[in-house]
């Protein structure tokens, strides 16, 4: 058996025992590629709509018969398993790809060795002549990896300086700044990196160049946090401190704050990163004001964030249990879930399987259900919904949709150049494509009814991202809810006016804590 080895990171190529092989076929590099990808059988007419989107299907069937034969010619011996309607690599044949390895060493944890396989993006420079679909496939590809090599840099990042090895941080945190030079938080990775290692003039000249690059390309000043890294009584301690805990195999992240007879668990929405949704004003001040109401916990849900990239969708079910995983790891008795948006129905889960240890339900603009359907109108229809999603992820990495979720914020230069980072922080196009299609199917309605725990629903009355009527009708299917109407048209939680959105819950969990004195409750 012949042990072949497939290039994928930069311009593909194909090694033989160590041998390289010219292959000088630009569609046959791109058939390895994709069925080493796939694991598995593939229909032969979608390889042949992928190579020949233009071409009659027997002609383009045809084509595929001699581009197997072509390859192999080329190869020297048999490489596919094929029948009459699929096409596949042989079993025989021992076939190592560069991008698997890459996501068998993240999975693992063994970041070094991700980061060291990953020479550059996933089939960087390289196209098959008139091959659009395939060209989508591997955009969307390269973007899944290349968010999780952000994370495992970042990763690294944290544990070198842990470690007190801030020359390897440093240069981990210089690969993160070439992937995003526009990014505060990867600038701020790398000089704090430099400062810790002692390198004071280094980390001024990089400081320097980055209130640069945000002046010229984004017309912004840099954050509070950016201007204070070289001031000697804040720099370099200003990072939240944000913790991992395993659970069902996935490493997630989380931070804690503060202390109260109640743990106020937040989920953001669709997408969250632990550590820049602390880089907000807007967001910041509402964090802090949760505080003083009790033990504030944050989580990344798996595949979101800094927690970790797992190449599917995180659904309801999982994510409830990762809330589970993260209130064990704090050591939670009694806590009160706040799920926004797409995370409500998630909580909504986990208040139903834990009752006893969930002492309020919160949720903010969101919807039991994730589409349209002749007994729920209140959400999009699917195919509405599927355009949506698809201009999100045409425009992802930009701020995309922030006139949406917060209008009064979507003129502020600010705003918009930290939900562009927060977006390339959290997920990719790739990543973010499964979540969205997890959450258009999605539908807890019948979980409403079996909801114990006192709930107060929040709801803008012109939310432009979600309709009042899907949280009426949220509050309306639970036991003695709350329904509270907000004026405004913010997705948002922190945006627009926070005043009565925080008085509502103030006077929601001072309630609970009242019922956890009287039965005897303590943390």
């Amino acid at each position: 058996m012949t042990a072949f080895s497939l290039g994928t990171f930069g311009f593909p190529g194909v090694h033989a025992d160590g041998r390289p092989i010219k292959l000088a076929l630009r569609k046959g590099l791109a058939l390895l590629v994709f069925l080493a990808e796939a694991k598995g059988a593939v229909a032969r007419d979608v390889v042949a709509t992928l190579l020949w989107p233009e071409t009659p299907r027997e002609t383009g069937l045809a084509r595929l018969r001699r581009l197997l034969h072509r390859i192999e010619l080329t190869l020297g011996q048999p490489v596919f398993e094929t029948d009459r309607t699929s096409v596949r690599l042989s079993p025989d044949v021992e076939l190592e790809l560069d991008s698997q390895l890459f996501e068998s060493a993240c999975d693992r944890g063994d970041f070094e060795e991700a980061c060291r396989i990953y020479r550059g993006d996933f089939l960087a420079g390289f196209s098959p002549d008139d091959s659009p679909e395939f060209d989508d496939w591997a955009f969307y590809r390269r973007e899944a990896l290349r968010g999780r090599l952000v994370h495992a840099l970042e990763r690294l990042v944290q544990d070198k300086n842990a470690g007190g090895d801030h020359s390897a941080a440093t240069a981990f945190a210089g690969r993160l700044v070439e992937l995003d030079p526009l990014s505060e938080v990867y600038g701020r990775h790398l000089i704090r990196s430099l400062l810790l290692a002692g390198d004071r003039s280094a980390a001024e000249r990089h400081h320097a160049a980055l209130i640069q690059r945000l002046h010229d390309e984004l017309g912004v000043a840099p954050e509070a946090e950016t201007e204070a890294l070289l001031i000697p009584a804040t720099a370099p301690h200003a990072v939240p401190t944000t913790r991992y805990v395993k659970g069902a195999g996935v490493h997630l992240a989380y931070q804690t704050y503060g202390s109260g007879p109640l743990d106020i668990l937040v989920m953001p929405g669709f997408v969250s990163h632990v550590e820049r949704v602390w880089e907000h004003p807007a967001s910041r001040a509402f964090l802090a004001s949760l505080m003083r109401l009790g033990r504030l916990i944050i989580l990344d849900r798996r595949g979101i964030g800094l927690s970790d990239r797992v190449g599917s969708a995180p659904g309801i079910d999982v994510t409830a249990e990762d809330i589970g995983t993260v209130l064990r790891a704090a050591d939670s008795r009694r806590v009160v879930l706040f799920g926004a948006s797409e995370c409500g129905p998630a909580c909504i889960k986990f208040a139903v399987d834990e009752p006893r240890l969930v002492a309020g339900l919160i949720l903010f603009g969101a919807l039991a259900k994730g589409c349209w359907s002749q007994d729920y109108p209140h959400a999009l229809r699917a195919s509405q919904y599927d355009a949506w999603s698809k201009h999100l992820i045409a425009q992802w990495g930009g701020p995309v949709g922030i006139e949406t979720f917060a209008p009064s914020l979507a003129g502020d230069p600010q705003a918009r150049a930290w939900w562009a980072g927060l977006l390339r922080a959290a997920s990719s196009p790739g990543g973010i494509s499964a979540v969205l299609d997890a959450f258009r199917d999605a539908d807890v309605r019948h979980l409403l009814a079996q909801i114990a725990v006192p709930t107060l629903v929040l709801h803008r009355r012109d939310d432009k991202a979600v309709r009042i009527a899907a949280g009426r009708d949220i509050a309306s299917r639970i036991k003695s809810a709350q329904f509270v109407e907000l004026e405004g048209s913010d997705h948002w939680f922190f945006a627009g006016d926070q005043r009565p959105v925080l008085e509502a819950i103030k006077r929601f969990t001072e309630d609970l804590a009242k019922r956890g004195e009287g039965a005897g409750v303590r943390r």
